[in-house]
């Protein structure tokens, strides 16, 4: 019971989170299932280390697909070569069981995380400021990265 309600309550916190909530949100499970397939390594069972490792090379294919390489300019295109060196580095990592590897990607996630955290917090900030009211109650979006739905 207590599960359904922690998924129902994840499940909704997805839905109802602003684009920059949701990135922040896929570079943490990315690390949580980064340090659980190192553990799994660790323990020698495979089956969960594989199940991990695809968990976030499908996360962060989902975050490739989601940069908008027009509107997203140079960011866009470095994010988009750190996605795809991540996802380079982590088949890298599992094929040749190298833990450090995953460290690494461990390190690069948490910046980024990290970065798109203040980039959230200064979105709300400038929302809640009355001076970037817009006329009929509409609001302009406060950072570039809700443009490109990074």
């Amino acid at each position: 019971m207590i599960t359904n309600a922690l998924n129902s309550y994840r499940e909704v916190d997805c839905f109802t989170a602003s684009p920059v909530k949701l990135v922040v949100m896929c570079y943490d499970q990315a690390i949580a299932q980064l340090k659980a397939a190192k553990e799994a390594y660790r323990q020698g069972d495979f089956a969960t280390k594989g199940r991990c490792v695809t968990k976030v090379i499908d996360i962060i294919h989902e975050l490739n697909a989601s940069l908008d390489m027009e509107k997203g300019g140079e960011i866009a295109q470095n994010l988009r070569r750190l996605y795809l060196y991540i996802l380079k580095t982590i088949m890298e990592a599992d094929l040749q069981r190298d833990l450090a590897k995953f460290d690494h990607l461990v390190e690069i996630l948490e910046e980024l995380a990290e970065a798109w955290r203040t980039i959230a917090t200064e979105s709300i900030k400038a929302e809640a400021d009355p001076k970037n009211e817009v006329p009929y109650g509409t609001r302009q979006p406060a950072v570039v990265a809700r443009n490109w739905q990074g």
